[in-house]
């Protein structure tokens, strides 16, 4: 349990119970738990949809989403913040853009990439639940944590240090990718042919922006990883919110 309890820490700010030892192993097996805590997330984020069910469809979505933001800590709007600024200032210089991840200073293109993202989500929230449809937020945290440990896994890291290159070494890589298509299964259950067009555009999408980190950076970070979480999440929102 000590690997689950790793990715609950994490990836969120949930209370969890002290762990008995932590070490680069550790790290690796636990992120094979990171699309079940996404699964834990969406599971709170729709008994709020739920309780909040009485309300106005946008107040519903405000607060699911302060709920999501909150759950996490920001963790993945800062590694999009961070790959904002890096992208941006960093003029396809791959050393530039590698230190300016590392900076823990938020610029505008931060600031603007963080609140388009989230007013993105929150119109697909708002629309995702106006159709009556909260139970399907179970989906979303989960495919956007599957879609970093797919990325961990078929990408070499861009930095010798860092988590992308304790996943490198560490993740196990079978493992992993019965867990990946294991999360796959659950949309296809829930959603049948339309789940299976939720997987194409996030598996598109995953493509994408793999291929921009392989060309930027030579591979992948903890920083890049957290940005295709929030960019899959609000594709995801998106897909499910015209279902």
């Amino acid at each position: 349990m000590n690997a689950f309890w790793a990715a609950v820490q994490f990836l969120t700010r949930l209370p969890t119970p002290a762990l008995a030892h932590y070490d680069e192993a550790l790290a690796g097996r636990s992120a094979l738990y990171f699309p079940l805590v996404g699964l834990l997330m969406g599971t709170l984020l729709w008994l709020l949809a739920v309780l909040a069910a009485g309300a106005a469809p946008g107040v519903q979505a405000a607060l699911v989403l302060a709920l999501w933001v909150g759950l996490s800590g920001g963790l993945h709007l800062d590694g999009l913040g961070d790959s904002a600024d890096a992208w941006l200032g960093g003029h396809g210089d791959r050393r530039r853009t590698l230190e300016i991840m590392k900076d823990p200073r938020a610029g505008a293109a931060a600031v603007i990439a963080i609140a388009l993202l989230l007013i993105v989500k929150f119109a697909a929230l708002e629309a995702l639940l106006a159709n009556g449809h909260a139970a399907w937020l179970l989906l979303v945290p989960m495919l956007g944590r599957a879609g970093s440990l797919a990325l961990f896994l078929t990408t070499p890291s861009a930095r010798s240090d860092g988590f992308g290159a304790i996943l490198g070494q560490h993740l196990p890589r079978r493992a992993a990718g019965w867990v990946i298509l294991s999360a796959a299964l659950l949309p296809l259950a829930m959603l049948g042919l339309d789940g299976l067009w939720l997987l194409l555009a996030l598996l598109a999408l995953g493509f994408g922006l793999r291929r921009l980190m392989l060309q930027r950076l030579g591979g992948c970070s903890g920083d890049t990883a957290g940005a295709l979480t929030e960019f899959s999440e609000a594709a995801a929102l998106l897909v499910l919110g015209l279902i």
